[in-house]
């Protein structure tokens, strides 16, 4: 599964992040409440953007026609139809991060990361540095996109299986349309781009 990847361009300016989920929730007459979990770990970002170049030249301290590169990446997803890969930078790797204990029977886990007391699934791994079985490093493994870490030989029962990788959110923009503002010659501006991880 190959994926457009959203532009590291130096005109970025401001970025939110949002931890969303959602529940149901019944109150009863009797004063108790019923709540279920639906699902959590999705997160909605804003970015902004104070300075597109249009062109390859006039403005060097921009990425060249940096506006063609995020005007076409939201053209390419046919606004908030398709996924694309977003590297959030601070968020995008862990390193011997627990990701399972190992049942003798089990051969394929997906990756996880901790956010504080949290172990959160991971959306789309880029690269593995290692995986270790107790801390003994081992290469009995592959990685099945997009976030699956599968085993040759399943480890064994009680086994701590942890894992060093790089990783990017699965994501998709939330409206079918965004605003882009030409306010000097091939200057551009997109005040607030807005986008959602989704689940794989």
């Amino acid at each position: 599964m190959t994926l457009p990847v959203f532009p590291v361009l130096l005109g970025q300016g401001f970025a939110t992040k949002s931890p969303i989920a959602a529940s149901v929730l019944a109150d009863h007459s009797s004063g108790r409440s019923v709540r279920t979990s639906l699902y959590g770990g999705l997160y909605e970002f804003e970015v902004g953007f104070d300075g597109l170049a249009a062109d390859a030249a006039q403005y060097p301290g921009l990425a060249a026609q940096s506006l063609q590169s995020i005007m076409g990446l939201y053209l390419q997803c046919g606004g908030a139809l398709g996924a694309f890969l977003y590297t959030d930078p601070n968020d995008d790797g862990a390193t011997n991060q627990f990701i399972a204990t190992g049942d003798g029977t089990t051969t394929q886990f997906k990756f996880m990361r901790s956010i504080g007391a949290a172990l959160d699934p991971v959306g789309y791994v880029t690269s593995v540095a290692s995986v270790t079985l107790n801390g003994v490093s081992v290469s009995n493994w592959t990685l099945i996109a997009p976030n699956v870490l599968s085993f040759s030989t399943a480890p064994a029962a009680g086994v701590l299986v942890a894992a060093s990788f790089a990783y990017a959110f699965v994501c998709r923009f939330l409206d079918d349309s965004v605003e882009f503002e030409n306010f000097m010659q091939n200057l551009w501006a997109a005040k607030s781009v807005k986008f959602r991880s989704v689940r794989q």
